[in-house]
């Protein structure tokens, strides 16, 4: 279903702001449309939900919670937090929390009613008498790590808070459950998971952590060859101590894991306070912990609660897309917003947004996977094949706040990288595997336990063995960051580290061929094709990293590692491509030496990530050639046909999958952008934010200092916009039947980049 070509709506173009302005009706619309528009996006459901499938998320970028409202009136939610790491690199939940409110909610009436508020970042229950209902509101205090449960009746009430824990004695992983300790799964000693500890006092407050008393980091380095860095680098797991602190004026402790109000009242304010710290002590741990409460609690409750909607408002205010004309556009909308939500709700701590789950993993119901909320498929480890579909979508929102935990985690692995590819290799630069620890280690099963007669630098795992080309999507990443933002000191500290580290491995590991051209064997393309020579991926991501390495603002210092780009760019073969009879198209590889073992489509890495071909670029049929001989085709998961679809201007096929998948969540989940489990896990990051990059590419695609609306855009869909474009360039409009009615570009001098397109 090609789209036709596009007309350029050049009357547009030619006439100033200033008299679009004039004419009336032609400036975008101000930001309190759009919150109108955002909030049809709200989640409002009039029922209880039976478990945790029925919860909605909620966090403040490091703290998250899953919260529901069961059939009795309780209020519960599990608690959860970004560095919550086990000694097993799990991910692990902090606990589960049980609000109720005494009498019961529901004893009052059958009024029942939980908001999801996205424009304040918070979550709203009324229930009772519903002409004077009583309110639970919770949120997660944007720029402080507690959780509120605000209390409000119109009757004196009493409030109870429960402290929930599963985790009550050690515990042996084994058998499918080991999924979720990917990296052990194959260990031959036995995988420990610890105890959570209750305390028995004070008597005012509920305090509980996980300590991490043992840690697989040592015996990690140990078995990947690594044992000069023990000592060297600290351990992450060592005495790793999360959890935290129930507590709220008027409520004391009734046992060891209850808090009561002493009387009745109509307002009361529960406290959770969360700590992730590794600390020598658990004293040094709790004293840690009341410091940190009371600072917190010390800034009277409406200032914070203000500054908290504050940040909210200013997050939506950055950035959105509103569709609509049609009632699938309003699903699209919907779910763009919601799956943006939910990145902004994990996406300021101190690792990355994890692609399988997040940190709102609930129990799992799934068949032959009925865990408790710890487990997620693939366990720790980060797949950057993966993780990158998330920080796509955050250079278009203007989300750069939220990309950052992403490059600290592999700019403090660096030292790690480089040793291992000296040991391995012996040679300069560093790399890191497509799948890594939050550490910078291969995953012990990945690299292989049974280590007899076999190299240091083996890998067992036929998917990710040869798979480097990941080091240059992040390069790729770290230099749109750069453009958008000019953010001199990440170029210093982050950029050009990463590319020196990066391109110095490809200069040093892969030989030259004949005609002196870098020749990549043994390499694999992706997971899909584990054995070739000059697979596309590596060849089209060293094309675009290196050109664009070459454009940065560097001055005479720069001129040693501009001669090795230049160098290097001259040393690549070509883009691997195949003709026949009139059709050039693009292939995987070269050569393509053995079978494939999943179902990726690397030839079309030239178009996405690395944006070499597409809209208003040459050989653009060459790419369509390609994009319609995909051999593996689908839209769930980290599929990326829809980005493909949309980068090369086809319309139709764009629209009907972006519709489709923001259409299609997890079956089992009343949250509609629960996506998954697909390939990985509920809720499924890759899918939703797969989705938005799509939209996104629709909507908007840059070029250089070009920018490019509408090119691939239906003519029945109506939109408001406001998007970010590299040099600090925001870009805001709305299209109204198929007519652009107003269009803002800031700064003003970058209006003359602007290419509109007729929608079709």
């Amino acid at each position: 279903m090609y789209a036709p070509r596009w007309g350029i709506l050049k009357a547009v173009l030619l006439v100033p702001l200033s008299i679009l302005r004039a004419v009336g009706g032609n400036m975008p619309q101000d930001s309190g449309d759009v919150f109108a528009a955002l909030q049809r996006c709200h989640v409002v459901w009039d029922s209880p939900s039976a478990d945790s499938s029925g919860s909605m998320p909620l966090g403040n970028g490091d703290v998250g919670v899953n919260l529901w409202v069961e059939p009795n009136g309780d209020l519960v939610f599990y608690l959860s937090k970004t560095d919550a790491w086990s000694e097993n690199n799990r991910l692990l939940k902090l606990g589960r929390i049980r609000v109720s409110v005494q009498p019961s909610l529901f004893s009052w009436g059958g009024f029942c009613r939980q908001e999801l508020r996205l424009l304040s970042g918070e979550i709203v229950v009324q229930a009772g008498d519903p002409r004077k209902p009583a309110l639970l509101r919770v949120w997660v205090d944007a720029n402080r790590p507690v959780v509120w449960v605000d209390v409000e009746s119109p009757e004196p009430v009493h409030v109870q808070a429960q402290l929930e824990v599963w985790r009550t004695r050690d515990r042996r992983l084994e058998g499918r459950e080991l999924f979720s300790a990917y990296g052990m799964m194959e260990s031959p000693f036995p995988v420990i998971e610890h105890a959570d500890t209750v305390l028995e006092t004070p008597k005012d407050a509920l305090i509980w952590y996980h300590r991490n008393s043992t840690s697989i980091y040592e015996l990690t380095l140990r078995h990947q060859g690594l044992q000069s860095l023990i000592g060297k680098l600290p351990d992450p797991l060592l005495h790793r101590t999360f959890g935290g602190m129930i507590r709220g004026k008027g409520l004391t402790r009734t046992d060891r894991h209850t808090l009561r109000s002493t009387s009745p009242g109509k307002r009361f304010s529960v406290a959770v306070h969360v700590l992730t710290a590794q600390t020598p002590t658990v004293e040094e741990w709790l004293h840690q912990l009341q410091a940190q409460a009371k600072k917190v609690e010390s800034m009277a409750r409406t200032q914070a609660r203000a500054a908290h909607q504050r940040w909210w408002q200013s997050f939506w205010r950055r950035s959105w897309i509103v569709v609509t004309g049609s009632p699938e556009a309003e699903v699209v909308t919907q779910g763009y917003t919601l799956q943006r939500f939910v990145n902004a709700c994990a996406g300021r701590g101190a690792y990355p947004i994890k692609f399988n789950g997040s940190i709102f993993t609930v129990d799992s119901r799934e068949p032959d996977e009925q865990f408790d909320a710890d487990y997620r498929r693939w366990g720790g480890e980060y797949w950057l094949q993966n993780t990158r579909l998330l920080y796509w979508t955050m250079l278009p929102a203007g989300d750069f706040d939220m990309m950052r935990p992403l490059f600290e985690m592999y700019r403090k692995a660096l030292p790690l990288a480089r040793e291992r590819t000296k040991t391995y290799f012996g040679h300069e630069g560093a790399y890191f595997p497509e799948t890594i620890t939050s550490w910078g280690t291969y995953a012990n099963v990945n690299y292989g336990c049974n280590r007899e007669n076999k190299p240091v630098s083996h890998i067992d795992n036929p998917y990710i063995r040869y798979y480097y080309s990941c080091n240059l999507e992040l390069l790729a990443l770290a230099l749109d960051y750069f453009l958008h933002t000019g953010d001199k000191r990440f170029l210093n500290e982050t950029l050009l580290p990463f590319a020196d580290a990066f391109v110095t491995f490809y200069d040093r590991h892969f030989p030259r061929d004949e005609n002196g051209k870098l020749l990549f064997k043994p390499s694999q393309a992706l997971e899909t094709y584990p054995s070739t020579i000059n697979p596309l991926p590596d060849i089209a991501g060293l094309q675009w990293v290196l050109d664009g390495l070459l454009r940065l603002p560097l001055g005479a210092e720069g001129a040693d590692r501009r001669n090795q780009w230049r160098r290097l760019l001259g040393q690549l073969p070509p883009l691997p491509m195949k003709t026949e009879g009139n059709a050039t198209y693009f292939v995987p590889a070269r050569e393509i030496l053995a079978d494939p073992i999943n179902s990726e489509n690397p030839e079309l890495y030239a178009v996405f990530p690395y944006r070499l071909y597409g809209v208003e670029k040459p050989d653009l049929d060459m790419a369509r050639r390609t994009y319609a001989r995909r051999v593996y085709k689908g839209n769930e998961g980290w599929r990326q046909d829809p980005i493909w679809a949309a980068l090369l201007g086809l319309i139709d096929e764009a629209k009907a999958m972006v519709s489709q998948r923001f259409a299609t969540k997890h079956a089992g989940s009343r949250f509609p952008a629960f996506w998954g489990p697909n390939y990985d896990w509920i809720p499924d990051q890759d899918h939703g934010c797969g989705g938005m990059i799509a939209l996104q590419a629709m909507l908007m695609q840059t070029s250089g200092d070009r920018i490019l609306l509408f090119p691939a855009w239906p003519r029945d869909w109506d939109v408001s916009f406001r998007l970010h474009a590299p040099g600090k360039t925001v870009v805001e409009g709305e299209l109204r039947g198929g007519k652009l009615r107003a269009l803002k570009v800031t700064p003003a001098n970058k209006e003359k980049d602007v290419t509109v397109f007729e929608p079709q």
